[in-house]
């Protein structure tokens, strides 16, 4: 049985607008232009502004957007609501850009290079090879990553060839074709099944007679496991040789590559793109200045022509094609309106984050000194600027920022923060700094145990905890005490 009644419900839905403001912010430089050449080809009602004078065509970005969301689009409308006699010339500006935005050009650097996988096949293919072997060692450079290794099980490429060629063979063949074929190509090492084979290729195709060379291929086959993990001493007992001679070994080891196919391009064309800053922060007497670099972001408005399109075909309201015409015609020129009020929200969205971030860090960008960055979290922004907290995560998002001192991540100004004995908050990354300079003054012949760092980090204030030492130093990318051991 039906029953009818009443239900409340509280709900929240994004405007058109805020979804697209949320999307352009997060853009950094290249990909909003990239977004903004997009929207142009897609809606004929928005334009580049044609440039006349600088101070009539750019307008301050500090006014505030206290209305975020647009009303939607009415399908039943009126013509003649959309025109006005005076009419507002919608345009996106900022006066807040660089002086020097003309140094950054974004333009992609297209190279021509020969792949891996090229390179390979015009060997392979110059080699005197019977047809079935040639589509076995061509099957087989197919699979090979762009390092160079071949990383597949034998018996998989075996399968493969089975069903996806017609060509029935075995793994004895496969490896056969490999080890005599493929792994003689160049560049040495290529075709290995693991890091210990590609060192190995590589050691072989020196000469044998030297003595290093020799020690450094007899170390890479039988004692790779103590070497890997620097048990020097195990290595030098083993064969009864001096320290000398096995620093010689290990210099030889570390001419070779571990990625040989790291010198080819992935791609036949490949495309190489700079660093484009978001951001640009000069510091003039003291002050520091943070502009915008938006050199590259046109200047918008809503076409003229469109609206004069629409006004002709308000005298002829019972044609139901001109009533349809309108109603597109209107709805892209409403989008056109709404993207280029999308963009001047972004434009004072970034203006006011990184004027916050600099006010916030204002010694740092003076000083230029790490130690100098305060402990700054995504909510201090929020609660200067008065956005939300995933407003300035997407802001800071992949955005960089052009310093005195250099290009810098904007996400690699923010830190959590520790006590120090002195009861003084500090940021992680000033202790991160301090556990770096401790590691590189150590003795290389001994290194630090994680133990020992507590407590040389202690003797300086700082009171952290023997866990928290090892996740900084992963994150630092620096090995364990062990790997650290050098001769």
């Amino acid at each position: 049985m039906l029953k009818q009644h009443l239900q409340l419900k509280l709900g929240q839905k994004l405007a058109p607008q805020q979804i697209q403001l949320m999307k352009l912010i997060q853009l950094h430089t290249l990909e909003f232009e990239e977004e903004l050449e997009k929207e142009l080809e897609e809606n004929p009602a928005l334009e580049i502004a044609k440039e006349e004078s600088k101070e009539d065509e750019y307008t301050s970005t500090d006014e505030t957007y206290e209305n975020e969301g647009t009303d939607s689009i009415e399908t039943d409308f009126d013509v003649n609501d959309y025109i006005y006699d005076d009419e507002p010339n919608y345009k996106t500006a900022s006066s807040n850009y660089s002086a020097d935005d003309e140094e950054f050009d974004n333009e992609s650097l297209l190279t021509e290079g020969q792949s891996l996988y090229d390179y390979l096949m015009e060997q392979i293919n110059l080699i005197n090879i019977n047809e079935e072997d040639l589509k076995i060692a061509e099957y087989i450079i197919g699979n090979l990553d762009t390092d160079g290794y071949l990383r597949r099980e034998i018996k998989s490429i075996v399968d493969d060839l089975a069903f996806s060629q017609g060509i029935y063979t075995t793994t004895e063949k496969v490896t056969d074709i490999l080890e005599n074929y493929i792994q003689k190509l160049d560049p040495s090492g290529v075709g290995a099944r693991g890091l210990q084979e590609c060192l190995l290729l590589q050691i072989e195709k020196k000469v044998t007679s030297d003595k290093a060379v020799s020690l450094a291929a007899n170390i890479l086959r039988y004692q790779f496991d103590a070497l890997t993990n620097k048990h020097y001493n195990k290595i030098i007992q083993k064969y009864d040789i001096e320290e000398e001679d096995l620093k010689d070994a290990l210099e030889e080891i570390s001419k070779l590559s571990p990625k040989v196919g790291g010198n080819f391009d992935t791609q036949t064309i490949t495309i190489n793109q700079e660093i484009i800053p978001d951001f640009v922060i000069q510091v003039k007497d003291g002050h520091v200045i943070p502009l915008l670099n938006s050199k590259n972001a046109p200047t918008l408005r809503v076409s003229e022509e469109y609206k004069d399109i629409l006004s002709t075909y308000s005298h002829d309201k019972n044609s139901a094609e001109h009533k349809q015409a309108a109603l597109f015609i209107k709805q892209k020129l409403d989008a056109a309106k709404w993207y280029i009020d999308a963009i001047n929200q972004r434009q004072n969205t970034l203006l006011q984050t990184i004027t916050a971030i600099v006010k916030f860090q204002k010694n740092y960008f003076i000083t230029g000194d790490e130690k100098s960055l305060r402990p700054m979290i995504l909510k201090d922004i929020a609660d200067i600027t008065g956005f939300d907290i995933s407003t300035i995560s997407r802001v800071v998002k992949s955005k960089y920022a052009d310093t005195p001192n250099g290009i810098i991540y904007l996400k690699d100004l923010f830190s959590d923060s520790l006590t120090n004995d002195d009861g003084e908050e500090v940021s992680t990354k000033e202790i991160k700094m301090h556990l770096q300079e401790v590691i590189s003054r150590e003795n290389k012949r001994k290194p630090l145990t994680d133990d020992a760092l507590v407590v040389m980090l202690k003797e300086q204030g700082y009171n952290i905890a023997r866990r928290t030492i090892a996740k900084y130093r992963e994150q630092l990318n620096i090995p364990v005490a062990r790997l650290r051991k050098e001769l």
